[in-house]
């Protein structure tokens, strides 16, 4: 199953009966770095009343780890309508977190589900997404002499060079799309040795 994640972070505001909602939503690939962007938004709006998110990381079908917290807005009406979200639209690797000021009309919670769902959609009708491509790191062991085909043939598959070590051979740490490692292998098979990171 694929899913999609989130290029860039981004944010609205949606005024519901005085009340303001500001969500923001970040790319993570864990919980530790869907937790600072919590903490980040409670130190910069430091007088608003709730910081309500959900998050996701890896599929949001089959997740490794997903989170959400009402923090304080009654059970159910605002973590879990972010996270519903976010699992409708298949989108994975992904925090969403509204900020809320209260504006001094009580919303009940139906209203707060769908202020919260509402936030949550907004934000996502503003993301930039694109399609996961599970990367994996390999290194690639080489003479000299074939280096540089070595490194034609990795920019070709639109992988990353991350490291190079040069001693008797050339040993290239890189970075590729798990489906491209057997075409990498293959293409290889005349110029270098393919070695599975350690």
């Amino acid at each position: 199953m694929s899913y999609q994640t989130l290029k860039r972070a981004v944010n609205t505001r949606l005024e519901i009966k005085k009340s303001e909602f500001i969500a923001y939503a970040y790319p993570v690939t864990s919980r530790e770095q869907a937790m600072f962007h919590v903490e980040q938004l409670r130190g910069e709006y430091t007088d608003a009343c709730h910081f309500c998110w959900a998050y996701i990381v890896g599929d949001p079908d089959n997740t490794t780890s997903a989170g959400f917290d009402d923090d304080g807005e009654p059970s159910g009406t605002a973590g879990r309508p972010i996270l519903n979200v976010l699992q409708h639209k298949l989108i994975g690797n992904v925090i969403i977190i509204v900020v809320r000021y209260f504006g001094g009309i009580k919303l009940g919670a139906g209203g707060l589900t769908r202020a919260y769902a509402g936030s949550a959609q907004a934000v996502v009708d503003e993301m930039i997404l694109s399609p996961y491509i599970p990367m994996t790191q390999i290194q690639i062991l080489t003479a000299f002499a074939t280096e540089a085909q070595c490194r034609y043939v990795v920019d070709s598959l639109n992988g990353s060079i991350d490291n190079v070590a040069y001693s008797k051979q050339v040993t290239l740490t890189v970075t590729v799309a798990e489906v491209d490692i057997d075409s990498l292998k293959e293409r290889l098979a005349m110029d270098g040795r393919v070695l599975d990171k350690p």
